[in-house]
C-alpha cells in the first residue's frame, strides 16, 4: 500500500471495529484515491457506493454491537437514525458520519451507477464531490476509533491521503521507480511523494533513485532553492515535499504516476 501500511491502520481501530470489513474500507478507499488521481473519474463518481455499504456495516456494528457484514445500506442507516434504539457511539458523531456516507450512497445511486445515462458523462466535479466525502468519512472514523496515540493519528490521516502510487514497486527492501521516461526531478519528486510525511534522507534518495549521486544532489538543490521551494530538509534531515511539491505532483505529474 506504501506509507502508512494497511495492517498498521487496523491494528489500531480493531477492536473495536471488525478488522475485515476495516480492510476493506481501506482497500476501497485506496482504488478510488489512485483512479481519481489519475483523472479517471468514473470510478470515484460511481464505485464509491461501495465505499458507502462498507462504512455503514462498520457504523451498524461499532452502534449495536452486531456484526453483519452483509447487511443492506437502507437497514443500517434506520437503525443509526433511530432514537429508540439503544447506541453504543455518541449520537453526534454516528449522525455526522451516517449522513455525510448516506449523501454519498444517495449521489451514487442517483447517478446511476448500473444504468448509466447515454447523455451523462463521468466529470471532474462529481467526482470531487464523491472523493472528499470519502475522504472525510474515513477521516472522522481514525478520529474516533483510533487507539493509539492521538498524535499519531493525525500523521495517519494525512499520509493515508497522499494513497500510494502504481509507479513505485516494492521488492523486498528495495523501492523502485519503475518508469524510465522521468527526469530526475521527476523521480525524486515522486519518490518523496511515497515516503510521506516521514521522507526520505540523502542517504535513502540516493538508495531508491535510479540516478548517478551528482545528478540526485543538484536535483535536490534545485528543488530545495528559493526559486522552486518544491522540497524541504526537516529538523530530521530528510526531505520531504512541501506543499508546492505536491501541488507539482497533482498538476504535472499525475499521468507520470501510472505503471
Amino acid at each position: 500500500m506504501g506509507l502508512i501500511e494497511k495492517h498498521k491502520l487496523i491494528n489500531e481501530v480493531a477492536p473495536p471495529l471488525d478488522a475485515l470489513l476495516f480492510g476493506q474500507l481501506i482497500d476501497e478507499f485506496v482504488s478510488l484515491e489512485r483512479r481519481y488521481m489519475l483523472c479517471d473519474w468514473e470510478p470515484a463518481e460511481l464505485d464509491g457506493g461501495q465505499f458507502a455499504e462498507i462504512a455503514f456495516r462498520i457504523l451498524y456494528h461499532a452502534d449495536s454491537g452486531i456484526l453483519n457484514r452483509s447487511k443492506g445500506v437502507s437497514d443500517c442507516n434506520k437503525y443509526l437514525e433511530n432514537e429508540t434504539n439503544t447506541h453504543v457511539l455518541q449520537r453526534e458523531d454516528a449522525r455526522s458520519l451516517a449522513r455525510v456516507v448516506h449523501i454519498a450512497w444517495k449521489f451514487r445511486s442517483k447517478r446511476g451507477a448500473v444504468h448509466i445515462s447515454p447523455h451523462y458523462t463521468a466529470n471532474q466535479m462529481d467526482a470531487r464531490f464523491m472523493m472528499e466525502s470519502v475522504r472525510w468519512s474515513l477521516t472522522e472514523m481514525l478520529r474516533i476509533f483510533w487507539n493509539g496515540d492521538r498524535d499519531v493519528v493525525a500523521q495517519a490521516i494525512r499520509e493515508l491521503l497522499d494513497f500510494d502510487v502504481p509507479c513505485i514497486g516494492r521488492f523486498e527492501d528495495v523501492i523502485l521507480v519503475q518508469r524510465t521516461d522521468l527526469s530526475p526531478e521527476e523521480e525524486i519528486l515522486i519518490l518523496l511523494h511515497h515516503a510521506g510525511e516521514q521522507g526520505f534522507s540523502r542517504r535513502e534518495i540516493g538508495q531508491h533513485a535510479m540516478l548517478d549521486a551528482p545528478r540526485v544532489t543538484k536535483s535536490l538543490q534545485r528543488l530545495n532553492s528559493s526559486e522552486y521551494r518544491q522540497v524541504v530538509q526537516v529538523e530530521t534531515g530528510n526531505y520531504r515535499l512541501s506543499s508546492l511539491g505536491s501541488k507539482r505532483i497533482r498538476d504535472e505529474l499525475s499521468e507520470k504516476l501510472r505503471l
